[in-house]
């Protein structure tokens, strides 16, 4: 399993359950999106706008992925939900191709263009690790069937972990669409603490 391999078995449209762990206040949250992937190949000229973005050599990336995604968690406070876009890059290590920089123009615990690391591991996971100036995020991503996709998220902040996420992602036909829907946020829920990140 090769880096692009995770991106090229993600295209299409997927609806992702996801429970989400506040550590801090003991609490969980339930949400679900729908999310919309597509790969893009070496060369892509949305590839070369990030690299140059992160002064990069667009040359060194090997591909990477285009995400939409839109939903709602049960937290949310404002109509709009979750929903946005994102564009990844690859650039492996030039002695090992499953690992090296991973570029993006949205980051997961902070919304700001950001290098990360991404490694695939033993047991054929993507996992990818992002420092930011107040947070650390660690993913891992990994395909039980080609229509199912399971997520685990851990963020840190401030000297302790803030939140812990699982999601179970299945592929969508194109017969089967429907919007991602969770029942209203209730009166007395305490704010989330990150925005979502789709992918």
């Amino acid at each position: 399993m090769e880096a692009m391999d995770f991106f090229r078995l993600s295209e299409g449209r997927w609806r992702s359950q996801r429970t989400t762990h506040h550590l801090p206040f003991r609490r969980a949250e339930l949400g679900e999106l729908e999310i919309r992937a597509s790969a893009l190949e070496a060369g892509d000229p949305r590839l070369a706008e990030i690299c140059q973005l992160h002064q990069i050599d667009p040359a060194l990336a090997i591909g990477g992925g285009s995400i939409q995604w839109q939903g709602s968690m049960a937290w949310d406070q404002d109509k709009a939900g979750h929903q946005g876009a994102t564009i990844f890059a690859l650039v492996p290590d030039e002695d090992n191709p499953k690992q090296g920089k991973l570029l993006r123009d949205i980051g997961y615990a902070e919304k700001a263009p950001v290098v990360g690391y991404f490694q695939v591991d033993n047991q054929g996971g993507l996992v990818l690790i992002t420092d930011y100036e107040a947070t650390s995020s660690v993913e891992r991503f990994w395909f039980p069937n080609p229509n199912l996709r399971i997520r685990t998220s851990t963020v840190q902040r401030f000297g302790g972990f803030s939140t812990a996420s699982f999601c179970a992602e299945t592929r969508l036909s194109d017969d089967a669409v429907e919007s991602a829907h969770v029942e209203p946020q209730p009166a007395n829920a305490t704010p989330q603490l990150h925005s979502i990140w789709g992918w």
